[in-house]
């Protein structure tokens, strides 16, 4: 006779021991020795911040004459890295809030990853407002306060709107990531010793693992979902009504909300795997972040991909049938302008490269994906360049027209800022589990109890 089948364990701290191989394996990222790549990318990305910083504070002393600005174009490389970021961002709210909504079971092996991507991007995309009004310590003009010189701010300015929207995104994502990590500091906490024990009950706030925490733990990150989900779609819908909200020919579209947001998931999905693809690598974590994870990312971005292609060619269609000249100039410039290269990789490295992901035996080839994610942030970059640039030096009156270049200083605070994001990502690979730790062992609980099944 056949033995009843085991009861399902509890879904609380003491259901899997302590020494289970999730936690060994997770928690060896963080315990065991700094490894040489560790410490080559973390020195990399310092030199990095340290000659953006110097170039900023040489742009400050000097003014914003040091970069390329000139009539027409006063919007450039700072606003296109400043979208860039915000879009980056977005993939990590869309993995942790809106597939746990729906219960899609394999984010739980990167969502941790796609969250700790979204608060540094976050924190990147920021910084260049400031950058761009290059009075830095001008900055307090933007935060509604009342104030002895009477001036108020415009309520009307979606440059304003920006300022609540990228704040109230930053802190709900922060609150977010704070909160999923709770269940993993008490590990970190029951596994280490001396100051790192200390930081970590501090940052465990007396996690137990009992049913009531975890209770009151699944409702506050329900709940923050329930939060986070609208505003994947108000913040970059925001941000496109920088561009939207103003008449210049190639932005006044109702499109660019649902545009942008289809870019943001589209490129933060990428990030995601050019980010974990090198740490699923490097610490031998190929049993919890698998193939079926990066195919099912595969398929978003192809999803994602296909609606750009759309909203490219909507874009040019739309534009013709205006009958508006200025329009059709406008795009006709950007496919054969002084920005046409621009223009080519954006088209080709978003939409023509990703159609390759139709094939299964590509949609699960690693080092394929990380070069084709890779070209497709790229592309991504240049997709806000064209947008912006193309549209601010070819305006009304032909004799108003100018030519951008990006200056040395622009380009050096640009690759700054890429290793100022790396810089916080490699250290939180020695500060946090990158892998969520209880939801990993949740799902192998469920599946041991219910005969693999999900």
């Amino acid at each position: 006779m056949t033995p009843p089948a085991a009861a399902a364990p509890p879904m609380n701290a003491g259901a899997v021991p302590q020494d289970s191989q999730a936690n060994v394996d997770i928690m060896n990222v963080i315990t065991r020795g700094v490894s040489a790549p560790w410490l080559i990318i973390l020195g990399l990305a310092l030199l990095g911040v340290a000659q953006a910083v110097g170039t900023l504070a040489y742009q400050t002393y000097y003014g914003l004459g040091v970069a390329g600005y000139q009539a027409p174009v006063f919007w450039a490389v700072y606003i296109v890295t400043f979208v860039f970021w915000i879009g980056i961002g977005h993939a990590g709210t869309l993995i942790s809030a809106i597939l746990f909504l729906f219960r899609a079971k394999w984010r739980n092996a990167i969502n941790r990853g796609a969250e700790a991507m979204t608060v540094f991007a976050v924190l990147t995309a920021a910084l260049f407002p400031l950058i761009h009004i290059g009075r830095l310590w001008k900055f307090y003009f933007l935060i509604p306060y009342p104030n002895q010189r009477g001036l108020w701010v415009n309520f009307k300015s979606p440059l304003l709107w920006d300022v609540f929207a990228v704040n109230t995104y930053m802190t709900i994502s922060i609150v977010f990531f704070f909160v999923g990590l709770i269940p993993d500091f008490a590990i970190a906490r029951d596994r280490t010793t001396g100051v790192r024990k200390f930081i970590y009950t501090i940052l465990a706030l007396g996690w137990q693992g009992k049913s009531a925490q975890w209770k009151a733990h699944n409702r506050t990150v329900l709940h923050l979902s329930g939060l986070a989900t609208p505003l994947v779609l108000s913040v970059h819908s925001v941000v496109s009504w920088d561009f939207a909200m103003s008449i210049v020919p190639g932005w006044h579209a109702t499109i660019f909300a649902p545009y942008f947001v289809a870019g943001a998931v589209f490129g933060g999905f990428a990030m995601v795997m050019v980010v974990m693809i090198p740490v699923r690598r490097i610490y031998g974590l190929e049993e919890y972040i698998t193939d079926y994870h990066f195919e099912n990312m595969s398929r978003f971005i192809l999803l994602t991909a296909n609606i750009c292609g759309y909203a490219y060619a909507m874009e040019y269609f739309i534009a013709w049938y205006s009958m508006v000249e200025f329009e059709q100039t406008s795009f006709y410039l950007r496919a054969f302008g002084p920005y046409w290269f621009s223009t080519w990789c954006m088209i080709i490295f978003n939409v023509v490269f990703p159609q390759l992901l139709w094939f299964k035996k590509l949609r699960t080839n690693i080092p394929f994906l990380f070069v084709l994610c890779f070209f497709i942030n790229l592309g991504m970059w240049f997709e806000r360049y064209v947008i912006i640039i193309t549209s601010l030096s070819r305006e009304f009156i032909p004799a108003a027209w100018g030519l951008y270049i990006p200056s040395a200083a622009e380009l050096s605070v640009l690759a700054g800022s890429f290793c100022w994001f790396s810089m916080f990502f490699i250290l939180f690979l020695k500060g946090g589990p990158i892998i969520a730790i209880a939801e990993v062992k949740e799902i192998t609980i469920h599946e041991k109890a219910h005969g693999g099944a999900h």
